[in-house]
């Protein structure tokens, strides 16, 4: 750790990482330093990286399986593909602020936090900035293990050992009726998740919510979702908020078990590209303690 100069992004989460070169990043070589780094900080940021996009794949899928949304549709002898946080069309022209394609990065403008409607949710996404807007376009993200970790009893209360839904298609909702509608966001069955994510290395807990919870065990869905309006603003307040103004060669990386995240508008004539691969939570993640018990809902 030593040979690393840390510089920390807020008070209570993330750090910027100086001396280290993702490129050279490797099983054997750096990556159980930065592992560990990942578990402590929660958030990671590398500036003026060059990070290539094999390297990027090979480097995500070093901390899990690599997501991919798209593998039942994919025709034979086509490849992964790295998904992009874009308004750049296949054409090179910027989609139109009504576009659905831009209303769907509109709803990235919630705090979530990625995947929590897949059978098996994100452990981390790591995005690197390939082209960058001159004004806007942040990305925000909020610590759940820090604001847990100072929030009231008495809120605790409310969602501590509880179980709550999540759907895909719940977020999309709030931003357009007709983007909710679309196939892509009824892929998967509602999902199921205790409402905290213990830490297996370090035994901290985070509160594991985002823009796609719509139901709360115990509650109706308005007494849900008010509860989780009131967990997120708590969340999200700017002791627990890094905001990130990119550059391009940034390389942002975090945990989805204990970080909200969301972007911000930019003037979306700007051409702007994000590349974004999740990796997998596995089991010694502590995924297996995060199934709600049938018996428990």
């Amino acid at each position: 750790m030593a040979r690393f100069d840390l510089i920390p992004l807020t008070p209570t989460f993330g750090v910027e990482v100086k001396g280290l070169d993702l490129m050279e990043v490797t099983a054997e070589n750096l990556f159980p330093e930065l592992r560990a780094l990942f578990e402590e900080h929660s958030a990671l940021l590398f500036r003026a990286q060059d990070l290539s996009p094999e390297k990027h794949l090979e480097l995500a899928g070093l901390f899990g399986p690599i997501e991919d949304r798209e593998a039942d549709t994919r025709k034979p002898g086509e490849t992964f593909r790295i998904p992009e946080v874009s308004n750049v069309q296949e054409d090179g022209t910027t989609s139109g602020e009504m576009d659905l394609k831009t209303l769907n990065l509109k709803a990235n403008f919630l705090w979530h936090a990625d995947s929590t409607f897949l059978p098996v949710p994100a452990l981390i996404n790591i995005l690197v900035g390939r082209i960058v807007t001159t004004e806007g376009g942040a990305t925000e993200l909020a610590s759940t293990r820090a604001a847990w970790a100072e929030m009231p009893e008495e809120m605790k209360a409310r969602i501590r050992g509880r179980g709550i839904w999540h759907r895909y298609s719940h977020s999309r909702k709030k931003i357009s009726e007709e983007l909710s509608r679309l196939p892509m966001f009824h892929k998967w069955p509602d999902t199921h998740w205790n409402a905290v994510w213990t830490n297996p290395i370090n035994g901290r807990e985070a509160l594991y919510i985002a823009s796609h919870a719509f139901k709360v065990d115990g509650y109706d869905e308005p007494a849900s979702q008010a509860l989780i309006d009131d967990l997120t603003a708590f969340c999200t307040q700017g002791r627990y908020v890094y905001s990130h103004r990119w550059s391009v060669g940034d390389v942002l990386m975090w945990d989805q078990r204990a970080v909200l995240h969301r972007g911000t508008p930019w003037p979306y004539a700007q051409p702007r590209k994000l590349s974004s691969i999740c990796s997998s939570v596995r089991d010694s993640d502590g995924l297996s303690a995060m199934r709600v018990a049938p018996d428990a809902a």
